[in-house]
């Protein structure tokens, strides 16, 4: 009589088998998700920070390797979106090399914005592979804004 294993150790326990394939099948399956891929350091969806300042809104993206002309940003009432792409590169003995490869692939990340934000002082460029995108606040938000006093409770 054969004891039982721990899950997946036993060769010849079919549950194990079964345990493993699911798993090949998921690691096979997941390797093109962006969550992943982040993981695993390819690039496919790239690390956001947003930052509230007096003026506005700062947001950063890193998008490494990825040009200018593939990266759109775009502002449709307060949903602001970043898509892009990273071009597929593959090169085989060339100039001394047996082959290099370099990650791919597209993405989009979408955010609704806290307030209205003037769309026609909105800016956004690349540099060092670091997206920054200014949102400053609209004026009828700036005049919506008031703080309110915290009083001590009797």
């Amino acid at each position: 009589m054969r004891l039982p294993t721990l899950w997946g150790r036993d060769k010849d326990d079919p549950f194990g088998a079964l345990h493993r394939e699911v798993e090949k099948v998921f690691d096979d399956f997941t390797k093109t998700w962006p969550s992943v891929g982040a993981l695993t350091g390819r690039f496919l969806m790239p690390n956001i920070d947003v930052h509230e300042t007096d003026k506005g809104l700062e947001v950063t993206a890193e998008v490494p390797g990825v040009d200018e002309k593939d990266v759109e940003v775009t502002l449709v009432d307060n949903l602001l979106t970043i898509r892009g792409e990273k071009k597929s590169e593959r090169k085989e003995g060339e100039e001394g090399r047996m082959v290099s490869e370099r990650s791919y692939g597209a993405f989009q990340r979408s955010f609704t914005l806290p307030y209205e934000v003037d769309p026609n002082k909105v800016e956004a460029r690349v540099e060092k592979g670091v997206l920054r995108i200014s949102l400053p606040k609209s004026a009828e938000s700036k005049k919506k804004t008031r703080k309110i006093a915290i009083k001590t409770a009797k």
